[in-house]
């Protein structure tokens, strides 16, 4: 696995995430991974838990990182890499019955967020989960200094990027046909947040 891309954050997270995910996924098939990044949390999740088949997605221009890692792993249940772009429609995966993304939310532009849940709500069918991990402020407030050091920087890197708040995320979730089920308190000041269908 020399030469690969790598995240620390990955490395960090991928075993408090798989510790929820291997709960809230026990009874799904199909998993649509947005934002895949460096392939750390596809090969692992895919890994640990082999009753899912696996999609890892992500733009176009980041499929250079992500599909290396992908190729890498031995399993029949990953899926190759698929070119996803949440402000393109249709897009060019189906929704099935789980949806995972991490800290993306906070990098792509709020009206990416906003028709990143139009489209789920376009597509998910009743009973499809949404995971998603990350920051997030509550009541319009950062839930640490740590937070709010992370967004400055965020807003020097690009004035589209920004931890989202908690509230206007649970509304677009809320419109898309979503329901909030969990909102798990994870290390580092982020969270796992599981939306359901009631569609």
């Amino acid at each position: 696995m020399d030469g690969l891309n790598w995240s620390q954050a990955c490395e960090n997270n991928k075993a408090p995430i798989l510790d929820i995910l291997r709960r809230v996924l026990a009874h799904k098939t199909q998993v649509l991974e947005l934002g895949a990044g460096t392939g750390q949390h596809a090969t692992w999740f895919a890994g640990h838990l082999p009753h899912l088949t696996w999609q890892p997605t992500d733009l176009h221009a980041n499929l250079p990182t992500l599909a290396p890692r992908c190729a890498a792993y031995e399993g029949g249940n990953l899926l190759p890499p698929l070119a996803l772009d949440v402000c393109q429609h249709p897009w060019p995966a189906q929704v099935h019955d789980a949806v995972f993304t991490a800290n993306s939310f906070h990098i792509m532009a709020f009206s990416a967020v906003a028709q990143c849940f139009a489209e789920l709500g376009r597509q998910a069918r009743p009973g499809t989960l949404l995971c998603v991990y990350g920051p997030f402020n509550y009541g319009g407030q950062y839930t640490s200094d740590s937070n709010a050091r992370f967004d400055q920087w965020l807003a020097r890197q690009h004035p589209d990027s920004a931890i989202r708040d908690f509230e206007a995320v649970n509304e677009l979730a809320r419109q898309a046909g979503f329901d909030l089920m969990e909102d798990n308190a994870m290390p580092a000041n982020n969270r796992l947040l599981v939306w359901g269908n009631n569609r």
